[in-house]
């Protein structure tokens, strides 16, 4: 396991253990756009990956939510991308679906990421080529994951957001004829349900995510054998000026992942 792994995984669990000292108290909520809160939980957070990774790898780029963005980041190969909380409305509405998300990018590539659910003491794990893994508790818990390859919509389960909702994302299920639907907080909480074969696909249409939603989940879903795309089928390109996901985002068990694409370009073809 590498050192950049390894310190991923020490510094997601210390970021959750700072976020558990906020939860289920009240907190503060700021607003930084419709439907985006803020909290003092996320940004001790920040402040604690950051900094730390700042210290033990002090010639990467950082790229965090909740940090002022540094433009000198665009020259380096190696960026840590950090979200640390997604899933801050469910925090703040007292549920437990948030997780810390740390990711490295090389050459606009995902090639190592951490996602961690602090209330369960679950984090999940992979690095480019080594597989993806899940511990609960403890190292001696760790277990590999993969993918449920269900290719028959009628029988597979489509993860869709719990807070953020929307009239598309519903127009996809139907289109897709998707048998089931479970609801859940954050983009990486739903790709954990995919890597671990409890959900089969995802989609979010527009350009409401950002790379720091999809950085970490992404490589440990290709570790899983799973796939994400932006909505076109082209790669998520990370460490670009603009963060956002302009194009959405589709992530599947692979065997699914045409056939959504399809389904996105007809609805998205259709509401022009």
């Amino acid at each position: 396991m590498s050192d950049e792994l390894e310190t991923a995984k020490e510094l997601a669990v210390g970021a959750g253990a700072i976020l558990l000292k906020h939860f289920p108290q009240k907190t503060a909520v700021r607003w930084k756009g419709r439907g985006n809160p803020v909290t003092d939980a996320d940004q001790e957070a920040s402040r604690f990956i950051v900094e730390s990774l700042h210290r033990r790898f002090r010639f990467d780029g950082i790229l965090s939510e909740e940090e002022v963005d540094n433009p000198d980041r665009l020259a380096k190969p190696r960026v840590w991308i950090v979200d640390p909380m997604d899933g801050t409305s469910e925090f703040v509405a007292g549920r437990t679906e948030f997780t810390v998300m740390i990711g490295l990018a090389v050459d606009g590539k995902p090639v190592m990421g951490v996602v961690y659910l602090p209330v369960e003491e679950k984090l999940y794990y992979s690095e480019l080529g080594c597989g993806a893994f899940v511990e609960a508790g403890s190292s001696s818990s760790r277990r590999q994951i993969r993918v449920f390859m269900e290719s028959d919509p009628a029988q597979a389960t489509i993860a869709a957001s719990r807070s953020h909702d929307s009239a598309m994302a519903h127009r996809m299920r139907e289109v897709l004829g998707v048998g089931a639907v479970v609801r859940a907080g954050g983009v990486g909480l739903k790709v954990a349900m995919i890597c671990e074969g409890r959900a089969h696909l995802y989609i979010h249409a527009g350009p409401g995510t950002n790379q720091w939603d999809t950085c970490a989940p992404e490589i440990i879903l290709h570790e899983a054998q799973g796939r994400m795309t932006d909505v076109a089928n082209q790669p998520i390109v990370y460490n670009t000026a603009n963060p956002q996901n302009l194009e959405g985002l589709i992530a599947s068990n692979g065997v699914l992942h045409d056939r959504a694409v399809a389904a996105a370009k007809r609805i998205l073809e259709s509401s022009r």
